[in-house]
């Protein structure tokens, strides 16, 4: 049969091809049809979460409880703080994690999880503000809640309609309009969500600044513009960044001198032997603060087309240097 499938001529073959675009059909729909029925009670719960002073605590049984897992990650992320209760631990226990501070999003196709019955008039009685995220207004879940949030889809993908499908791909897309309404609402930035993320590519880049992987101290190449050009290589020599900074007696960039300045003397035939610093040297070359992000550091090398920049303190004196090497070992390029 695997054989036959994968010639993708068999009516087996086409049949599972002709089921999986009515899936995408029949999800893409019930998607779409949340969009001209989110309303006053969308609004009412982004305003009701803002005004919480203690955490969104999703509950939901079964597959309603996994979309909960993954809306909790995606609000924690974007900075409402959430967590997951199970339904049926917190008849067992967990229902003491949930404080009159916090509010309660609770998910369920039908509004009828029994699991979740029991726990309404406690948490009635908690005082924790409840949104019900159901498909039946009549529901007991729906009728106890503060907000209604309506994710009724007509059918199920499942071709026996009760394999949870469309269902819970309008839960997800519901969690995640609440989601960004609410970061939008907490004027939400990409910095925060990079501290959320310090171990992911967008944590790096947002994160890292010049100062944190910059070359300093006693690895930092730097001379004086008199320095004879034999003690200007030696300099470059022993610190490997392929370049040297002149300063002057304020320790201020005069400029720059690198590899590729001494291949094109060379080239040029020139005498270098009685030549200091200040004869070879790149005049005012291009700096960057060392409050800078890295990241800033790689757009300007790679505008600039150079390899190497030289970082500056506020008062505009030499405190490190930085190389497109330093840059991807910190990953962020």
């Amino acid at each position: 049969m695997t054989s036959n499938l994968r010639t993708g001529k068999t009516p087996a073959a086409q049949r599972a091809v002709a089921l999986a675009r009515e899936t995408f059909d029949i999800e893409a729909a019930a998607v779409l049809g949340l969009k001209n029925r989110v309303g006053d009670a969308f609004a009412q719960a982004v305003e009701m979460v803002l005004h919480t002073r203690g955490r969104v605590v999703v509950m939901g049984m079964g597959k309603s409880g996994h979309i909960g897992r993954k809306i909790v990650a995606t609000l924690a992320s974007t900075g409402t703080p959430a967590m997951f209760v199970h339904p049926a631990e917190a008849s067992h226990g967990d229902l003491g994690m949930i404080t009159p501070n916090d509010l309660v999003l609770a998910i369920s196709n039908s509004g009828e999880s029994p699991e979740m019955e029991v726990l309404l008039p406690l948490l009635k009685r908690l005082g924790a503000p409840l949104i019900a995220m159901t498909g039946n207004s009549q529901s007991t879940m729906a009728r106890h809640a503060d907000v209604w949030l309506d994710s009724a889809v007509s059918k199920e993908a499942c071709p026996l309609n009760l394999a949870p499908t469309a269902s819970t791909t309008a839960q997800l897309a519901l969690g995640d309009a609440l989601a960004v309404a609410l970061l939008d609402a907490r004027g939400f930035r990409a910095e925060d969500f990079a501290r959320s993320h310090p171990g992911g590519a967008l944590g790096r880049k947002l994160l890292t600044h010049v100062s944190d992987v910059m070359r300093s101290g006693d690895a930092l190449p730097c001379v004086r513009p008199d320095t004879d050009f034999s003690s200007l290589m030696r300099e470059m020599s022993a610190k490997g960044l392929g370049a040297a900074a002149v300063v002057d007696a304020a320790g201020r960039v005069a400029g720059i001198f690198t590899d590729g300045d001494l291949r094109r003397l060379v080239e040029q035939g020139r005498d270098l032997r009685e030549c200091k610093a200040a004869d070879v040297m790149h005049a005012n070359p291009k700096t960057i603060s060392h409050t800078a992000l890295a990241v800033d550091a790689a757009d300007m090398m790679e505008r600039l087309r150079i390899t190497s920049v030289l970082v500056v303190d506020d008062q505009g004196r030499l405190c490190g240097a930085i190389n497109s090497n330093d840059l991807m070992r910190a990953k962020v390029i």
